[in-house]
């Protein structure tokens, strides 16, 4: 593997570097950046410098730099601060004549770039090195390594001497390639070791390039991988020597069909640790990642175009890809994917994606702790509808190969699917409202399979629990359950959208509680009136939980008074303890397919119906009374023009 040639490195499309320069009075600042630029020592130079330009080409990466000179006076130190925060690389210079000078670079301009939250590579530059006493015996690392172990923000020390003309060029060079080509997103100094999310990305590269999938390069791989990065191919010599150095270090990085993962990943730890990081970052940017070993955006699109009523689905062909995925990390084919399993098939993504809420613990598990395929498919199914960016970024770490919009569906507008009188969805979104101790968490946790537990934990953040419900006929619809808590129903309900997303809501209440069904009564009004309101009315069922305690005196006639009134079904009883659920998931399901039926009318939103229709009535009547006033006056111009001609 070439090391990148200046044609092949690729410098992450940046159009500039600016470098600032800040250090002690008399330390060398101006002299520096003078030599650099015009490549004389000059007999004078003024105090502070105007900005300083290198040409293009002045450096192999054929990126211009722009030096800052600053001053360090007190009367300066707000323009110094300006200049810092802007800059995207710090020389810090000391005099290697005058010891203070280094010392004030950890009691002053370390600390006091952290105060400023300069968060960019420093290089910490021993300037005069001609005139340092000849008796110090102390080398440069002896020097540095205290101050570096303190501030891992320094990336590079040198020493140089504008006046001898020693190491002037360097400087610059290593500033611009600590941004250009940084050390800190690939490797961890402490440890000496890749770090994982550059190893995450390399195992992509690797598994990409490796064509027919058999775990190593073959000499052929190899070389179309050179040509891809570096464009220019490799001699069966050269990809010898390759194999040869890795195999002399690490045994096991090469076996007989070729450069294994394991020394692939050496190979790179390898010209980080000789200072080639521009090879790795070549390599890097070639297969699509940014300066945070990220996909760069313009590779993914950044939004989907979609009204707030129209959600994302996965398509046919990126369902079809997720199987095959599941089945190639199913390494022992019990048809779940374990943790193990999941965290190597997420290996080549910078983190997996559902280790944390609301993912993690959404989607049924086996008992064993695992994943089915449908419990898979769910959980992709709830980060497409969420957070469908994250779903198209993780399906191509994973290797998903076609066109990303080719990935993804936008559905049909669900005031369009009322009229039509039917949803062409596969996922539907439930909202679960109800009042404190309803049931609301033990429904969520039997739609996961999840044992009926008599203790009470409230939800205090919203909870959503995503599964595949099977139909009649065989066909699938993944249903999302989102909990809401009753604490945060105001909070939902004061955004004019918050139930654009929603394909039917529940409403669940303590069935022996006539509290309870008082409270899930206000708020089944509460959403309806908005949903009125904003034109966002869903479908609405009831739900009777804990149907295995004897329901609160009137529970029947107020029940039937109340789904009369507003026009919905009479509630579903169901039984957490005992198991049975009187098919509440399917149901769910088909209100959802059926989104113009099973919407609750408010007395207000009735009102406002009368109201319209009088309205339209009373517009009708004047239409129509204008419409005969206009025909008698033609009858009785017709009748006066026949009167007139006949006389």
């Amino acid at each position: 593997m070439a090391k990148a040639s200046a044609g092949a490195t690729n410098s992450g499309n940046r159009t500039g570097v600016r470098i600032v320069v800040a250090g002690d009075r008399g330390t060398g600042k101006s002299s520096l950046i003078v030599t650099a630029a015009a490549e004389n020592f000059p007999a004078n130079v003024a105090p502070v410098l105007p900005p300083t330009r290198l040409p293009d080409d002045f450096y192999p990466d054929r990126v211009p730099i722009t030096i800052i000179d600053t001053s360090s006076s007190l009367e300066n130190r707000s323009a110094l601060a300006d200049e810092l925060r802007r800059a995207d690389a710090v020389v810090l210079t000391y005099a290697c004549d005058q010891p203070a000078t280094l010392d004030r670079l950890s009691t002053f301009w370390l600390p006091e770039l952290r105060r400023l939250e300069v968060k960019v590579p420093v290089i910490v530059v021993g300037c005069k090195l001609d005139l340092r006493d000849e008796n110090q015996q102390m080398s440069l690392e002896q020097v540095m390594s205290p101050i570096m172990q303190q501030f891992r923000e320094i990336e590079t020390c040198i020493e140089c001497s504008a006046s001898t003309h020693i190491q002037i060029p360097e400087v610059f060079y290593y500033a611009q390639k600590a941004v250009l080509h940084p050390t800190g997103p690939l490797f961890d100094q402490e440890t000496q070791t890749l770090k994982p999310r550059c190893v995450r990305a390399l195992k992509r590269i690797f598994i990409l390039c490796d064509h027919d999938r058999d775990g190593a390069l073959s000499d052929a791989e190899l070389n179309d991988f050179q040509v891809k990065c570096f464009n220019a191919p490799l001699q069966p010599s050269e990809i010898s020597g390759v194999k040869r150095v890795v195999q002399e270090k690490l045994h096991e990085g090469v076996n007989d069909r070729g450069l294994t993962l394991t020394g692939f990943l050496f190979l790179h730890a390898l010209f980080i640790e000789k200072g080639r990081l521009e090879t790795t970052w070549t390599v890097l940017r070639k297969f699509g990642y940014n300066n945070d070993i990220k996909l760069r955006e313009d590779l993914i699109p950044l939004s989907f175009k979609r009204a707030p009523d129209q959600n994302m689905e996965l398509t046919t062909e990126a369902l079809e890809f997720l199987k095959g995925i599941f089945s190639l990390f199913d390494i022992d084919g019990d048809g779940a994917l374990h943790p193990d399993e999941l965290v190597d098939l997420f290996s080549t993504a910078p983190e997996s994606p559902w280790i944390e809420a609301p993912y993690k613990d959404a989607a049924e598990k086996t008992a064993l702790g695992g994943l089915s395929l449908d419990g898979f498919l769910s959980e992709w199914a709830l980060l497409t509808l969420l957070d469908p960016v994250s779903s198209l970024e993780n399906l191509i770490y994973i290797g998903y190969a076609g066109d990303p919009p080719s990935a993804m569906r936008v559905t049909r507008k669900r005031r369009l699917d009322r009229k039509k009188q039917q949803s062409d969805r596969n996922v539907f979104q439930c909202f679960v409202f109800g009042p404190k101790e309803a049931g609301k968490s033990g429904l969520l946790n039997a739609f996961l399979g999840r044992p009926f537990s008599d203790s009470y934990n409230p939800t205090i953040d919203e909870r959503y629990a995503v599964n595949v419900v099977d139909q009649p006929g065989g066909s699938k619809k993944t249903l999302v359950l989102r909990e809401i808590a009753e604490d945060g129903v105001r909070k939902l309900l004061s955004k004019r959208d918050s139930l654009a997303a929603c394909d039917i809501a529940l409403f669940v209440y303590d069935s022996s509680d006539e509290s309870s069904w008082k409270r899930a009564t206000e708020l089944l009004v509460e959403v309806a009136s908005h949903g009125e309101n904003t034109s966002y009315e869903v479908p609405c069922l009831i739900v009777a939980a804990k149907d295995d305690l004897d329901p609160y005196p009137m529970a029947i006639h107020d029940s039937t008074r109340l789904t009369q009134d507003m026009g919905i079904e009479p509630p579903i009883p169901i039984s957490a303890k005992l198991g049975d659920f009187n098919t509440i998931f399917r149901r769910i399901i088909a209100a959802a397919e059926h989104p113009h039926l099973s919407i609750p009318e408010t007395e207000a939103g009735r009102s406002r119906k009368q109201y319209s229709r009088l309205i339209n009535r009373s517009l009708m009547v004047v239409s129509v009374g204008a419409a005969v006033a206009i025909v008698g006056l033609a009858a009785y111009r017709v009748y006066a023009a026949r009167k007139s001609a006949s006389s």
